[in-house]
């Protein structure tokens, strides 16, 4: 893993069970403040910070949202994952080395994103297939169509608070209180409706 040694998310893009699925929008491209340039550079290096970012960006992007299913979150943990890597990636890496840090990096910012708000992990990245994917050109993500077929699949109640809580981006609270529920209702609803979902995804692979 490259090292530098100077130290120096119906709101959103995803369906509903029962909407036409959508693909996610490309993510913004941010600024990254001060650029490093190299004096001289190999075929297989980025001459760059700002380059590493523009190659890469989309690719992150695209991974991110087919995990979490939403813009918002998506972009956020994009940003992080950029965020993280700037300061122990070294721009002299090869191109190879740069993506496999990037999906090292996401594979902890999504663990943490998960841990935060579910208190267990959700949805993962695998380093030998999502590498695959991140070398490839960007495709399509089929994210919405894969969700879509999960939430309609579950039972109703399974299938409403998962859309309330993931594709909506409502508190427990806020669920509990639109499906009627009380909140402790609500906690064992998402609990079961999680594990039944994540059966589903296991099934479709």
């Amino acid at each position: 893993m490259p090292v530098n040694d100077d130290d120096p998310s119906e709101p959103t893009p995803m369906t509903n069970a029962t909407g036409p699925a959508a693909s996610p929008p490309a993510p913004p491209v941010r600024p990254l403040g001060t650029i490093a340039h190299l004096h001289s550079v190999g075929p297989d290096r980025y001459p760059d910070w700002e380059s590493i970012y523009l190659d890469n960006v989309e690719r992150l992007y695209r991974i991110m949202y087919s995990r979490v299913g939403n813009r918002p979150d998506a972009e956020d943990l994009t940003a992080e994952v950029f965020r993280t890597a700037l300061g122990p990636l070294r721009v002299s890496a090869s191109i190879g080395e740069v993506r496999a840090y990037l999906l090292a990096t996401a594979r902890t910012v999504l663990a943490a994103h998960w841990k935060r708000r579910f208190g267990t992990e959700i949805t993962s990245i695998d380093m030998e297939d999502d590498l695959a994917s991140l070398n490839d050109p960007p495709a399509e993500s089929d994210a919405p169509q894969r969700v879509a077929r999960i939430l309609a699949a579950l039972p109703e109640r399974y299938g409403r608070i998962l859309e309330l809580r993931f594709l909506q981006s409502y508190s427990l609270r806020e669920a509990a209180r639109a499906m009627n529920v009380s909140l402790s209702n609500a906690k064992v609803l998402q609990h079961r409706a999680l594990r039944r979902a994540a059966q589903l995804a296991e099934e479709a692979r």
